[in-house]
């Protein structure tokens, strides 16, 4: 073991120590009256304090000490007993990747580090070692009786990202300091350390039940004072763990950092804008690490940082060291649903998976109805005219979709066969004429009232949700803040353009691993739509989408189909 090593190591027991010392202090104050009330009892058996006041004292004394004694068992027996949080994996048997185990177990031989007592797979772009030999845990079955000492050695959680974009040797390197931790982790001193801070966390959650409020308060004090000589402690055996792991593919872990952060970026884009649309409509997709490579080939060709990346894709990939990478994959990928947007445990009618063959039909064009039917029925709240707004002139007929001069199709003439078409059902032309307001007034209106009807399908959506988790829900983090009524509005009107486009000019809808939902003409993606929506949306300017309908042959006027 060199220098650096070795104070890093030293570092961690004395920070370790440090931490213990707060709890033995904490003890001796539980302690304290306890003895208090021996040397007055003692002393009151002796005779050597005789007379009042020294029988009310003892007394006084006594019970004070029973009652500290009472509560500090109790306290102490919350943090022994508490099952302290565990990440929520993907568990991945020796028998279902064995080559990954032997790389693991390789791993570890070489860096002369206990071999972590199991593998499993978190929908995250990170990998750390957790302890889960807690009685708890073993109660619940998360792990199993640790009767042996390979059994107490913590599991090895790896992001399930890094399997399918990173190559054998890449994920080696990344994961040697990781394994190196199994070593600080084994010394006595930082294992209880580690243990009792853990249980102090699990008591502070359990001070949050009805009738164990009182137990918080002293669980948040001991974890206030012993927090800087946790953190050290935690920095001292990552210090020593990555000394260790040079001596092995150092070199290879320099360029393997890089893919760890290309990995973050196409998987926190691919979560967004792929998997999100379709959470919100009721489809998981079923092999999210298989898109990420997807999304990373992508953004691989687009941005020049990440040149030449895609070349390694002709090495074996890490996914091979799994014996049914398909099944792991959809394991994880119904975890990152319920991970990120609360989606039900297990596939139901209302909770099924989607390939990536089917997602722009089931998903895309979906969604794109979806908000069209919304957009239309916050109009019919707000009483808007099936021919765009009263400002428009007669409700019955169709309004201008040109300006002055404009002939053929679509051109507002009021003929027959346009009124029949405003008649049928709903148009993208109602929408075009209650927004085309120089003073904003009508964006904001609409804007109101839909981000009102989304607020309230959310609340009721979760609320039914919260219900099906049950009392075994996983932590919920949510990808992406509320959005504003601006941003609603733009979204429902671009979908309102898809369908029309989609139902009257032959488009369709299409997939980009990068940027989600996309319309597709003539094969070709059509990019140049946003700009065109915002200045209907945020300047009542409907020419620029004007110009952009008929370009594409869009018909306005024309009903499109809804959800």
């Amino acid at each position: 073991m060199d220098s650096t090593m070795e104070v890093g190591a030293l570092s961690a027991r004395h920070r370790a120590l440090a931490v213990l010392r707060v709890r033995s202090r904490a003890l001796a104050v539980a302690l304290l009256p306890a003895a208090l009330a021996v040397v007055l009892v003692a002393a009151r058996m002796t005779g050597r304090l005789a007379g009042d006041p020294w029988p009310v004292v003892t007394l006084v004394v006594c019970a004070v000490a029973v009652l500290v004694l009472l509560t500090g068992g109790i306290f102490a027996a919350v943090v022994l007993r508490a099952s302290p949080a565990v990440t929520p994996t993907v568990p991945v048997s020796e028998s279902a990747a064995p080559d990954l185990y032997r790389m693991v177990r390789d791993l570890a031989e070489r860096l002369e580090v206990p071999v972590p007592s199991a593998i499993a797979l978190t929908p995250d772009c990170d990998s750390w070692l957790e302890d889960r030999t807690h009685a708890a845990h073993v109660r619940r079955g998360i792990s199993p009786a640790v009767n042996d000492p390979a059994a107490a050695a913590p599991v090895l959680v790896i992001g399930s990202p890094f399997l399918w974009w990173m190559r054998v040797g890449e994920l080696r390197a990344v994961l040697a300091p990781v394994v190196a931790g199994t070593g600080p982790s084994a010394q006595p001193d930082i294992a209880e350390a580690r243990r009792f801070v853990r249980g102090l966390d699990a008591a502070v959650d359990v001070g949050n039940r009805r009738g164990l409020g009182w137990i918080a308060r002293p669980a948040r004090l001991l974890l206030r004072l012993c927090r800087a000589d946790a953190t050290e402690m935690e920095r001292g055996v990552a210090a020593a763990a990555s000394e260790r792991a040079q001596s092995v593919d150092y070199g290879l872990r320099i360029v393997a950092q890089e893919q760890v952060g290309l990995a973050y970026a196409g998987w926190d884009r691919l979560l967004t804008r792929v998997a999100l649309p379709a959470w919100r409509m009721g489809r998981w997709p079923a092999h999210l690490d298989a898109g990420v490579v997807s999304a990373l080939t992508e953004l691989s060709r687009r941005d020049r940082l990440a040149d030449g990346f895609t070349s390694r894709l002709g090495e074996r990939p890490a996914c091979d060291l799994l014996e049914r990478p398909g099944v792991i994959d959809e394991a994880a990928s119904l975890l990152a649903a319920r991970l990120f947007h609360g989606g039900p445990a297990e596939a139901g009618p209302d909770w099924s998976p989607v390939d990536w063959a089917a997602y722009p039909e089931e998903v895309v064009d979906r969604k794109w109805r979806t908000e069209a039917a919304r957009l239309h029925a916050a109009l019919d709240a707000l009483a808007v005219p099936s021919g765009g707004s009263a400002r428009t002139g007669d409700p019955g007929l169709p309004a201008r979709t040109g300006r002055t001069g404009d002939t053929g199709p679509g051109t507002g003439t009021g003929t027959l066969a346009g009124v029949a078409d405003v008649l049928a059902g709903p148009t993208l032309e109602r929408v075009i004429g209650y927004l085309a307001d120089r003073d904003g007034s009508a964006g904001e209106a609409l804007a109101g009232r839909l981000g009102h009807d989304v607020a309230r399908e959310e609340r009721s959506a979760g609320a039914e949700a919260a219900k099906a988790r049950g009392a075994d829900a996983v932590p919920l983090f949510p990808l992406q803040p509320p959005r504003t009524g601006r941003d609603l509005l733009a979204d429902h009107v671009t979908a309102m353009v898809c369908c029309a486009a989609v139902d009257s000019a032959g488009a369709g809808p299409g997939l980009d691993w990068l940027d989600g939902p996309v319309l597709l003409v003539g094969g070709e993606r059509r990019s140049d739509l946003a700009p065109r929506v915002l200045s209907l949306v945020e300047d009542g300017d409907p020419e620029p989408l004007r110009d952009w309908l008929a370009e594409l042959g869009v018909r306005p006027e024309k009903p499109v189909r809804l959800v």
